[in-house]
């Protein structure tokens, strides 16, 4: 029999509720908090065989080193110690960026491949999960995790590790899907968003507010932007993964090449750009963008 957790990931509570809509992902939703869950508990040889079909394409837009660029810029005034570090940093790309703006950088993942990659750009690499232990206590001006929220049914511990490692004063910037988006709103149960075992837990605002603020974390803003046309038009196709089908590897999804050619156009037409600046803007105000992008000083 599979394991189940017993307790809401973000506030203990027992009493949670399985989510219609999605319960080809096994999903529940806590009563008392809200906060959403896949209730299953991946096995490692489930998660090994997800992760194993991950592509390693070492390609990056240059619109996105753009991205990284303007990140940064955000990120001078936090600079004291000159260290940053990039929970789950893929391959590197992000932390190559800031290396060569003069940051002392780390990373963390897991395979053999993508440290190598990481380590090849000069970045220094921590296989596994983020462990306070391989660090000096308080010694990073900022911590950053894209898209990697949400792979963890450990929240409080995760969060936990990046105050052990932040300074005071020092800044938290993570990304992670929006369960309030209004893909989900648009595609109910065909919203790829929605797959385990590769995301286990489903944030929103209110509840990433709370997770952080739990932990001596005061939010400076949480926005909630984008819209992705390429996941929206894969996912209206993509068969749907049940929970029971354990050892069954996921057929990755490239969603990616819509968005880009979206994204080079928004870059080059002042007429898209502006468009797309003012989508942006009604996302966030309405809570409704495809993305949450938090940012969190530490106490």
């Amino acid at each position: 029999m599979p394991q189940q957790h017993s307790a809401c990931l973000l506030c203990g509570s027992t009493h949670f509720v399985p989510l219609p809509t999605f319960q080809h992902a096994g999903l529940q939703q806590c009563k008392e908090c809200g906060f959403v869950f896949a209730v299953q508990i991946p096995t490692v040889a489930e998660l090994t065989t997800h992760y194993n079909t991950y592509s390693r394409n070492d390609y990056i837009s240059p619109i996105t080193v753009k991205r990284y660029e303007e990140l940064l810029d955000s990120f001078e005034a936090y600079r004291q110690t000159n260290k940053i570090i990039d929970v789950g940093c893929g391959n590197g790309h992000f932390l190559k960026v800031a290396l060569q703006r003069g940051w002392e950088v780390y990373g963390t993942e897991y395979t053999d491949e993508a440290i190598a990659q990481c380590q090849a750009k000069g970045i220094k690499m921590q296989q596994g999960e983020l462990n306070p232990k391989h660090y000096a206590p308080e010694s990073f001006d900022i911590i950053t995790s894209f898209e990697v929220l949400e792979h963890i049914n450990t929240p409080h511990q995760e969060i936990s590790n990046f105050h052990a490692i932040l300074r005071k004063g020092g800044l938290v910037y993570l990304t992670t899907p929006n369960f309030n988006s209004v893909s989900k709103h648009l595609l109910k149960e065909n919203w790829s968003v929605v797959e385990y075992p590769e995301h286990l837990s489903y944030y929103t605002p209110k509840t990433l507010k709370r997770l952080f603020e739990k932990h001596q974390f005061t939010t400076l803003q949480i926005l909630t932007t984008g819209i992705s046309i390429g996941r929206i038009q894969l996912a209206k196709s993509k068969p749907q993964t049940t929970v029971s089908q354990e050892n069954t590897p996921a057929t990755p999804v490239n969603f990616r090449a819509e968005d880009e050619t979206l994204r080079q156009q928004a870059e080059t037409n002042p007429l898209i750009k502006l468009a797309k600046n003012m989508i942006n803007f009604i996302l966030n105000t309405t809570g409704k963008g495809d993305s949450l992008k938090g940012y969190f000083v530490k106490k």
